[in-house]
């Protein structure tokens, strides 16, 4: 009886085929632009994807200030969290983390699209965002790419 067997990328190959990604956030939309880097992340254009494995590549994310968002999100959409003290739920605009740490509205955009466990936290490290357009990662030689629509 002949039966195939299921091909499973290993860590040697994985890490050979890692690549490093510039984006340019200036002007594009945030949840577009998050659903894209997510991809990447997760690896899942690769032919060797596998949902169990880390097999994605590095994304750096420059110009995290001038990303934009559409409608009224931006004195709408609502950042939450819990101090875990009585009374403690904490609340922020987008337009105010926007302006104080605008790292973290890319960030948090991505994390909402990859999975919520080990692995997850495992891909979100593979994110790199700056606030200008300068980052540390030259050495890398990132491949610039182009998503979505300006």
């Amino acid at each position: 009886m002949n039966s195939t067997k299921t091909y499973i990328p290993d860590t040697e190959r994985i890490e050979a085929e890692r690549k490093w990604y510039l984006v340019d956030a200036e002007g594009q939309v945030l949840g577009r632009l998050a659903a894209q880097i997510a991809q990447i992340l997760m690896g899942k254009s690769k032919p060797l994807y596998t949902p169990f494995l880390d097999v994605g590549d590095f994304v750096v994310v420059v110009n995290a200030e001038k990303v934009r968002v559409t409608g009224r999100k931006m004195a709408d959409k609502l950042y939450r969290h819990h101090t875990g003290y009585p009374g403690g739920l904490k609340e922020e605009t987008l337009a105010s983390l926007l302006a104080r740490k605008p790292e973290e509205v890319i960030r948090r955009a991505v994390w909402g699209m990859i999975p919520h466990n080990r692995l997850g936290r495992k891909m979100i490290k593979k994110l790199k965002i700056y606030r200008g357009p300068d980052h540390p990662h030259q050495a890398q030689n990132p491949i610039s790419i182009q998503i979505g629509r300006k």
